[in-house]
């Protein structure tokens, strides 16, 4: 019997199973099943399965043809129903040829078959399951139901809010510096333990601020992490407060937090953070400075331990902000230009789909220097595109020379020291603070498990 059958046949058994089970919710389907029976962002029981939510479900284009020849199935040709006619036999059929594996992505069929596995446990299993706060289809329903109003929609312009399974750059594919993984890794931890850390009231923990060069990750290590935690990202870009098409700044401020304390737990980030402070300190508009007064207040009044909103602050210029915007943040993360070994790391990760002939990624980083990963990234597309230009697939080390050398010679990117110091101030391994705090990654194993 096919692998379609056992997929099909998995599907009815869950529904089947989840519909009879009231102890089961939403967090007991996996996430490809339960996308397939929202109405109205709820999972309503009973679950009916039907050649188009099978098709949806598993990816099968033919659900009913996969299992028609199965004892235990019939089909009701008027409506398209399919249906388990012996619950029983269809048990034992699937137990007899699925692993533990396959029931450790499913918690409804863990609940019902975990004794007949010695590895395999209901919890882990549920703790494994993406959670329904993080599905596209859940949030949206979310956003339709707070924005109801035409006026309101417009709120949306402000932010830009992703599923994490719509995030497409995760921890794996950044290299960070060990101060940057010791900050994520607590931040974990923080998530983890929120009710212990409530219990001994510390609740001033969650909120970071990420600084350094346009291009060294700040963005990408937020977004990786919302995908590690399964939580939904929630963009918003400071400068936007001050567009003529979003109404009200300051009610646009209280509404962004409000949009990420309906989503939680999810993660709010807020890049150009240093608008705070060009604000505060120029001759803007009063509309516009009572926003950015708003925004510190929502910022006192938000909480991982109280409202489960991470809050993550992105600036270029450190030097631009005054102590009221650094003192709202328990933990300041800074994201340096990459030195030698980070340069070489990040080369080996953009390049590891590609065919490069006798690739030495540390002769790469040895000319690199100053660049970013983003520059990286721009270069090894540079390259990839001049050998495309040749009709070659397969990459020279001379090709990725080539491409450095076109990319240091134009014009619009030779300053590209964005937040002020000498040069060894921004380059990992160097001493930002001036304290002799600087990380040598030379030796540095920039491997990461996410």
């Amino acid at each position: 019997m096919s692998n379609a059958a056992l997929s099909v046949v998995e599907f009815l058994l869950t529904a089947d199973i989840y519909t009879e089970n009231r102890e089961l919710d939403e967090n007991d389907l996996p996430p490809r099943f339960r996308r397939v029976f929202y109405v109205d962002g709820e999972v309503e029981r009973p679950l009916t399965v039907t050649n188009k939510t099978a098709r949806a479900a598993t990816g099968i284009d033919h659900p009913w043809d996969a299992i028609s020849e199965l004892l235990f199935t019939d089909r009701d040709e008027f409506s398209g129903k399919l249906k388990l006619t012996q619950p029983e036999m269809a048990e034992n059929w699937f137990l007899e040829r699925v692993d533990a594996e396959t029931l450790r992505r499913n918690p409804t069929l863990a609940w019902e078959f975990a004794d007949q596995f010695d590895d395999l446990t209901y919890e882990e299993a549920r703790e494994a399951n993406r959670p329904i706060q993080a599905d596209r289809v859940w949030i949206d329903s979310l956003l339709d139901e707070m924005f109801e109003d035409e006026e309101d929609e417009e709120m949306l312009d402000l932010v830009d809010i992703r599923a994490p399974e719509e995030i497409d750059q995760t921890l794996d594919d950044i290299v960070l510096t060990e101060e940057q993984e010791g900050e994520i890794q607590k931040v974990v931890k923080a998530i983890e333990h929120r009710e212990y850390l409530a219990e001994i009231g510390l609740r001033e923990i969650g909120k970071l601020l990420f600084v350094g060069p346009p291009g060294t990750g700040k963005t990408s290590a937020a977004k990786g992490l919302a995908y590690k935690l399964d939580l939904p990202f929630v963009e918003v870009k400071l400068s936007m407060i001050t567009s003529q098409y979003l109404g009200e700044t300051a009610k646009n401020v209280e509404k962004t937090f409000e949009v990420a304390k309906r989503l939680s737990p999810c993660i709010l980030f807020m890049d150009e953070f240093d608008f705070v402070a060009k604000t505060r300190g120029g001759d803007e508009h009063n509309a516009i400075k009572r926003a950015v007064n708003t925004l510190l207040k929502s910022i006192d009044d938000i909480s991982l331990i109280q409202d489960d909103v991470l809050l993550i602050g992105a600036t270029n210029h450190p030097d631009q902000l005054d102590a009221a915007a650094w003192r709202r943040f328990d933990e300041i993360v800074n994201f340096p230009k990459p030195d030698h070994g980070m340069r070489s790391d990040i080369l080996r990760i953009i390049t590891r789909a590609m065919d490069i002939e006798e690739f030495d990624p540390d002769a790469i980083a040895d000319i690199t220097e100053g660049l970013t990963g983003s520059d990286l990234r721009l270069v090894m597309r540079e390259a990839v595109l001049d050998a495309l230009t040749e009709e070659r697939t397969t990459l020279t080390q001379e090709d990725l020379e080539a491409a450095v050398a076109d990319f240091e010679e134009r014009d619009n990117l030779k300053n590209m020291d964005m937040i002020g110091g000498d040069h060894d101030a921004l380059v990992a391994g160097g001493d930002i603070a001036g304290d002799g705090s600087g990380h040598d990654h030379g030796d540095h194993d920039h491997s990461h498990d996410g």
